[in-house]
């Protein structure tokens, strides 16, 4: 009797065993959520989370990227309910590049992904069980809270990784405190600095009306749509580890529950393939390295420009390493063409002298770790703030490919290459991007076991939590003032009616006293 009921104690209580591995003594049991299927926003995470399972933490992932487990490391797919894209056509990139429509896009694909995630049988039985089997979970969070539910339920500090620049929409929600848009540039802005009236202008419009629409889209799909995370109050990030270093953000007011790990994803660069090491090793005059990355596909460009970048490509002295998907028609005697290429140990050899990039902020780290210029061509989101700010670092030119030419394509390049001056910025970003107290590995492991270690972090959550936007915005104050300054006006207003009224009666009865 005595051993049945042990084995139905067993199979009743033991059964979360399964999604944990073994934890030894002193290691914490750490769940994370990826709800955003984009490799560059996913490397962040990896990076984060290789961190934490080299210094012995043991880490369960609900991710859509299938690295396989180690040690300490467990994934669950989640592919089948979340579309990763990769090689996206150009057409579609332009479909969106409204702040309408790209604000419409993420809150809708990012609560459908939220909804994926925690209907997952694995997740179910992680929520359901509602026992504390994890110390922290980490979520990826740019545009909605949604993704804090697991932690909600669970009653366990949460950790936002953010991959990309802080969303100005989501900093109040999230942290507290509302960005200067004097000062701090829209994540959506197409300057890295609003220095002008202008500027300023136009940040202020765009933050104004981009608040309204995620609060607006936000607000219909929960009637809309109603899912749980929706009836729920949910927590407030204990930490938010963003993706953002000084070099490619300027400096701005962060509050200490902020902490910045600018090129986490970077590893130690390997060999490179020897066909393509011999090709870079073997141009006198250096090598271009050009990327899109893995999202936008090189072969749905107009031709046009297509044409432009090829007739340039063959008049420059230098190779070009171009990761194109397709076979290219006309090709360049210069130009080699791969579906994939090392990008990260090619931009580390000292023979290759220019990246050309849609500015993503994976490829923009990888360039100034290694201290090569760039060459920009942004298409959406954050991508033309992240050049803007090489720009204003003196490390890149930025352009617009859709109405790029031939001759203002060549005469980047050429101004790139044969200057000095951004090979030498480059560089020194590179110093300055290398220069911490600690490296971002180091950050995240030392932040993660302090939240750990005292239960989450209420002593560094902004005041500003707590204030309702009437109060943040000091409008009850500004009212209160008004309200004093009538009462003073009317009491002045009245005062002086009085004085009037005793001296025109004292002249008036002088008057008619003297008659």
């Amino acid at each position: 009797m005595t051993s049945r009921f042990v084995v139905l104690y067993i199979a009743f209580f033991a059964w979360p065993a399964v999604l944990l591995q073994w934890t030894p003594a002193g290691a914490a049991n750490i769940l994370a959520v990826q709800t955003i299927p984009g490799k560059s926003h996913w490397n962040v995470m990896q990076g984060v989370l290789r961190a934490l399972t080299d210094r012995g933490h043991t880490v369960t992932v609900f991710t859509p990227f299938i690295d396989g487990d180690r040690d300490g490391y467990t994934e669950v797919d989640v592919s089948a309910g979340l579309e990763v894209r990769v090689g996206i056509n150009m057409s579609l990139i332009t479909s969106i590049q409204s702040t309408r429509k790209v604000i419409s896009y993420i809150v809708n694909s990012t609560k459908t992904n939220c909804g994926v995630i925690f209907d997952h049988p694995q997740m179910q039985e992680i929520l359901i069980g509602r026992s504390r089997l994890f110390d922290v979970v980490f979520v990826d969070a740019i545009w909605s809270d949604c993704v804090s539910y697991v932690a909600t339920v669970l009653r366990v500090p949460t950790i936002y990784v953010v991959p990309s620049p802080i969303v100005t929409y989501t900093e109040r929600s999230f942290f507290g405190h509302f960005p200067n848009p004097a000062a701090v540039s829209n994540v959506l802005a197409n300057y890295a600095v609003p220095k002008t009236l202008a500027n300023r202008f136009t940040n202020v419009l765009q933050t104004v009306y981009g608040s309204w629409l995620l609060w607006s889209n936000e607000w219909w799909l929960r009637k809309s749509e109603p899912r749980l995370f929706d009836a729920v109050d949910l927590v407030r990030p204990s930490l938010t580890f963003t993706n953002t270093h000084f070099i490619t953000e300027p400096p701005r007011p962060l509050t200490p529950g902020i902490v910045q790990i600018g090129g986490i994803h970077l590893t130690p660069p390997g060999p490179i393939p020897k066909e393509i090491l011999e090709f870079i090793e073997d141009a006198p005059h250096g090598v271009i390295y050009f990327t899109f990355g893995s999202v936008i596909s090189m072969e749905s460009l107009p031709e046009n420009v297509q044409s432009a970048l090829r007739e340039v490509f063959a008049q420059v002295p230098q190779k070009v390493l171009w990761k194109y998907e397709g076979e290219m028609v006309d090709k360049p005697k210069n130009v080699m063409t791969r579906k994939w290429f090392p990008q990260r140990d090619i931009l580390v050899h000292p023979n290759v002298k220019l990246f050309i990039s849609h500015g993503g902020i994976s490829g923009v780290y990888e360039a100034v770790d290694a201290g090569v210029p760039v060459l920009g061509f942004p298409f959406f989101y954050d991508q033309p703030r992240n050049i803007g700010n090489l720009v204003e670092a003196g490390m890149a030119i930025s352009m617009d490919l859709l109405s790029v030419t031939e001759e203002t394509f060549l005469n980047a390049v050429l101004q790139i290459v044969n200057d000095e001056k951004y090979r030498k910025n480059a560089k020194i970003a590179s110093k300055r991007f290398k220069d911490r107290p600690m490296s971002p590995a180091d950050s995240v492991v030392y932040w993660t076991e302090y939240i750990i270690r005292h239960n989450g972090d209420p002593h560094l959550k902004s005041h500003a939590l707590s204030l309702s936007w009437y109060q943040y915005f000091l409008i009850d104050i500004i009212c209160t003032l008004l309200f004093i300054v009538l009462i003073v006006l009317f009491v002045i207003y009245y005062c002086l009616q009085i004085m009037y009224k005793q001296i025109f009666k004292y002249f008036h009865y002088t008057k008619a006293k003297r008659e």
